[in-house]
């Protein structure tokens, strides 16, 4: 199974609209896809949680969408020059032996010009340090508010080509 994380905790994010599309695009390749939005982390999951040890009302989502899965897709916004520290926090709290051996694409969302470059290179590197194989294709959507449309989806062909070729590619990883 695939798990798409749409990687903030910022409610109606551009994020989460191109990770709906990730969904979308695996779902009609007949694969099994969970979509999960760190908006939907527990309500006391900064609170109640100590490295290595989550919550217990972390545990569902540990299960659901971390464990039962073998491949991730993260769609990761561009905070301050990287990624956000509610997916820093995320990867920190599963234990890293629930990483290890699992395959990732990453997806680079941003409103400047470069997609989220370093954020990306930045969360290659710590997936690395987990022992996730990270695949060699990722999207930087860059300017992502100018191509999305009325309802959300990607309008630039450019981007929806971008996307399709590496779910496809991804598919075989």
């Amino acid at each position: 199974m695939t798990t798409v994380i749409a990687a903030t905790d910022r409610p109606d994010s551009n994020t989460l609209n191109v990770a709906r599309q990730y969904l979308e695009a695996i779902e009609s390749q007949g694969l099994e896809v969970n979509l999960f939005s760190l908006e939907d982390l527990p309500v006391d999951f900064f609170t109640a949680g100590k490295y290595g040890a989550p919550p217990a009302s972390f545990e569902q989502v540990l299960h659901k969408s971390v464990e039962s899965a073998s491949h991730f897709i993260f769609v990761v916004p561009e905070y301050n020059g990287s990624f956000p520290g509610v997916l820093k926090f995320f990867l920190d709290i599963v234990p890293p032996s629930v990483w290890a051996g699992k395959k990732a694409a990453l997806a680079g969302v941003a409103t400047g010009r470069a997609g989220n470059l370093r954020g990306l290179d930045h969360l290659t590197a710590v997936l690395h340090y987990l022992k996730v194989e990270v695949f060699h294709q990722k999207p930087y959507f860059s300017s992502i508010h100018l191509h999305l449309d009325a309802d959300d989806k990607l309008s630039d062909e450019e981007y929806k080509s971008l996307l399709s070729h590496q779910v496809n590619a991804f598919a075989d990883f």
